[in-house]
């Protein structure tokens, strides 16, 4: 009997397929021209994004690390200054604020959403604290509005790591729009995902968004006049285009999303042995990861891609326990929440396209695999 078809972790195929006409005319139009850096794609689409998110402004840059990074210098964060932000997250996250001079505090996760612990991030507060970063984790927004009081009253910036939400809402308010500020990534498997890397920062506030223009630009906004030491980000135009052809089509991809969700905790509702991912009061996640908690989880992992299924895991290690960024007095043991849930997490095939037979073999080899 033939082995079924493998099921990829993700399949940036049908994405393709449906934007690749739109692209490649649009890359003729950029080609034709000459037109290689900025011009009226950029343009177009950090307003179509500003537009979708529900921000004044958007300004697209290289990538997400670099979103983050120019967001932080953005809103003042330097050497000596202090950040708060999740363990359970991207190592991006804490290299932005490496980058932009300052030193990570991590906390723990809430053991159940796995997004940010909030009473510990305003628990986390110093006279140094110039910044917290909640990080919505694989399609929901984290309470952000739970920081923003205290924030304010400190003068501390609440910079949004919006890089796995683009599209999901919170309380009906869009992801990057509710902090001061926000980087967003689109990287080509992320919900809105570029032809190689990409980014953008959002924000309502003018002067934050001019800041990061600046900055993107060799702090530069007028040729060979430099007002800031900036460095060079920019959203490349050919990737402006696909993003644009694919932003047209996001909300109809992020609804195939919610119904694959929607269908894995159907398929998974009477399997014994996994815990099934939930929804935050107040969102409307747009799953872009579909992330369970088994025990053996390095087991049932080899045993799903043995049998053909992509199974990933995001994030095997907590920030806090990697080598760039540890510390003596934060070993194991410290956040023990984020260090739980890290030996427990997979995250099952999910995108637009994936078929109700493919997500049907999926539990079933998984089913396979706890018994």
């Amino acid at each position: 009997m033939s082995r079924p078809a493998p099921i990829p972790p993700v399949d940036l195929k049908f994405q393709h397929a449906e934007v690749a006409e739109e692209v490649a005319a649009g890359w003729a139009a950029v080609l034709g021209k000459t037109a290689f850096v900025g011009g009226p794609q950029v343009t177009e689409f950090e307003a179509a994004y500003a537009a979708y998110s529900g921000v004044a402004h958007c300004v697209g840059v290289a990538n997400g690390t670099d979103a983050l990074e120019l967001a932080l210098r953005a809103v003042g964060v330097g050497p000596g200054d202090e950040c708060v932000l999740p363990t359970n997250s991207f190592i991006a996250t804490a290299e932005a604020v490496a980058r932009a001079g300052a030193k990570s505090v991590f906390v723990d996760c809430d053991p159940d959403s796995f997004l940010i612990d909030t009473k510990a991030a305003l628990g986390a507060i110093t006279e140094r604290t110039k910044a917290i970063l909640p990080v919505h984790l694989y399609g929901q927004i984290a309470p952000v509005e739970e920081l923003l009081t205290v924030a304010g009253e400190h003068g501390i910036a609440v910079v949004e790591d919006a890089a796995q939400s683009q599209g999901a809402k919170r309380n009906g308010a869009v992801s990057g729009s509710i902090g001061h500020i926000a980087g967003t990534s689109f990287y080509p498997g992320k919900n809105l995902g570029a032809y190689g890397d990409a980014g953008a920062v959002t924000t309502g506030d003018a002067d934050l968004a001019a800041k990061v223009r600046l900055l993107s630009q060799h702090g530069s906004v007028e040729k060979y006049v430099h007002s800031a030491l900036g460095f060079n980000s920019r959203l490349d135009t050919l990737q402006a285009v696909v993003l644009q052809a694919k932003l047209a089509r996001l909300t109809d991809w992020n609804a195939a999303r919610v119904a694959a969700a929607d269908y894995y905790a159907e398929l998974l509702a009477g399997v014994a042995g996994v815990t099934v991912p939930g929804t935050l009061s107040g969102n409307e996640h747009v799953w872009h990861l579909y992330v369970i908690r088994v025990a053996e989880r390095d087991r049932i992992v080899a045993h799903l891609r043995d049998n053909g299924v992509g199974a990933a895991i995001h994030y095997p290690t907590p920030i806090h326990l990697t080598a760039p960024f540890a510390d003596p007095a934060f070993g194991p043991g410290s956040f023990p929440n984020a260090e739980l849930v890290a030996g427990e997490i997979l995250s099952l095939p999910m995108y637009p396209g994936i078929t109700r037979a493919q997500q049907e073999r999926v539990v079933e080899v998984l089913t396979e695999a706890l018994a």
